[in-house]
């Protein structure tokens, strides 16, 4: 990879994020992500000093990309239904983006949950605040009574369920056509807000 124009770490994070999407944390060595950088594992280190760091480097600048813009959305003048739709859009978006959220959240929560609590925790988006939106749409009568917090895991995890099991669902039900896939992601940010929408209307 050429590092013409670009800063060192740029050209890093850039290659780390190719060789994790391609072969998962586990699967992906320092080595590798040196060979698709263009520079040697010694420079490498310079920059970030193991694997572990490299990664949460990626997911700290993917996440400081998302958390702004769902914030935005929360926050905004926009009707309960658009702030649905949009939030949903956005997510899906980014994770489309950056793929490597997902992944990293999964390793982490294995290997050290407290890590992400801590980081997602910092990006300033206040699920008390979330469940006091949905609790006042509740009172001013727009939607069903419904457990805030069940919505808001219900809206999260019918977003990032695709990205999480991403080889089974393209590699099975898509037959490893990637471009089905990512049209399948497209149509989806519709799909879910829908679904959403239509299981708490009144």
């Amino acid at each position: 990879m050429s590092t013409t124009g670009k800063e060192p770490e740029a050209v890093i994070l850039e290659a780390a994020r190719k060789v994790f999407i391609i072969n998962g944390y586990e699967g992906s060595s320092m080595q590798m992500i040196a060979d698709e950088a263009g520079m040697n594992k010694a420079l490498l280190h310079y920059y970030f000093r193991n694997k572990d760091r490299l990664f949460e480097a990626i997911f700290i600048e993917a996440f400081g990309k998302m958390a702004p813009r769902l914030h935005q959305i929360i926050v905004s003048d926009r009707s309960f239904e658009e702030k649905i739709r949009g939030f949903v859009d956005e997510y899906i978006s980014t994770l489309i983006e950056i793929p490597e959220i997902p992944l990293f959240i999964m390793h982490e929560l294995r290997r050290n949950p407290e890590r992400i609590i801590k980081l997602v925790s910092s990006s300033g988006i206040d699920p008390r605040k979330v469940a006091g939106l949905i609790k006042e749409e509740m009172k001013q009568g727009g939607i069903r009574e419904i457990d805030p917090y069940q919505l808001l895991i219900n809206l999260l995890s019918l977003c990032i369920f695709p990205f999480a099991a991403r080889p089974i669902i393209e590699g099975f039900i898509f037959e490893g056509d990637a471009r089905r896939f990512d049209a399948f992601l497209q149509q989806r940010k519709k799909e879910v807000a829908d679904f959403i929408l239509n299981a708490i209307k009144k």
